[in-house]
């Protein structure tokens, strides 16, 4: 017993005087997909190749079908009613239509820069997201099964147009509701009120409406009046 004291202070005293060590990517990009390292500003410089690579490669496309696969599953379990009150609620940043060609952009970086809402707000205007790997599937799949999809998402007023056109060119035809964050609606979540996609989705309940699932990310999975949530693989949320 005395011998592993010993060792332990030992290694105690070297980690204390030990220089910082890399930041290992994987696990930093793990700690924030499961919220662990909530508040941060930017991607640290280190992992700025590795997201780039995991955002336009082959284990981030794996990783969205893991999901939709998860949900198509869930989805198919439903006892559908046929009053068309079953909705399905959808974000769209990341979740239906993807920002990874902005976020290859020099300036951009994949996050490693400081971010700048006019910049973003330019390339929403272009129109040109492709979808997110999967998630077409899955809407294409909840029409065939009689849920109506409904988009919730903080997309300002203002661009409400041409995200929609966006969505219809790459494939998202029709939707049961497009509800976009107007000038008063607030991001910041309390434990009473919620955020304001909280109390749209109340309202849609009190009006009668069931929203068996949801796609999104953390700011759009938060359990309340949802049957099932599914989150959408994104390291650069908080960016």
């Amino acid at each position: 017993m005395k011998d592993i004291f010993f060792l332990l202070f030992i290694a105690l005293g070297a980690s204390a005087t030990a220089a910082p060590t890399q930041i290992n990517c994987l696990s930093w990009r793990l700690a924030v997909e499961t919220n662990n390292i909530p508040d941060w500003k930017t991607v640290p410089p280190q992992c700025k190749s590795y997201v780039s690579e995991y955002m336009t490669g082959q284990q981030y496309r794996d990783d969205c079908n893991a999901v939709v696969d998860a949900a198509i599953e869930y989805a198919k379990t439903l006892n559908v009613s046929k009053d068309g009150k079953d909705l399905w609620v959808f974000n769209i940043d990341e979740t239906t239509l993807s920002n990874v060609p902005y976020y290859a952009r020099p300036t951009v970086g994949f996050g490693a820069t400081k971010p700048n809402v006019l910049k973003f707000e330019s390339w929403i205007k272009e129109g040109k997201s492709p979808a997110v790997p999967g998630a077409l599937r899955l809407y294409q799949t909840l029409l065939g099964l009689g849920i109506k999809p409904i988009f919730i998402t903080d997309t300002k007023e203002e661009f409400k147009q041409v995200r929609m056109d966006n969505l219809k060119k790459v494939g998202y035809h029709s939707w049961f509701k497009f509800i976009c964050k107007g000038k008063n609606d607030s991001s910041i979540y309390s434990e009473h009120s919620g955020n304001w996609k909280t109390q749209k989705r109340a309202e849609l309940v009190k009006a009668g409406y069931r929203l068996v699932g949801n796609l999104g990310g953390w700011g759009d999975i938060i359990v309340d009046f949802l049957m099932r949530t599914y989150k959408m693989p994104n390291p650069m949320y908080f960016f």
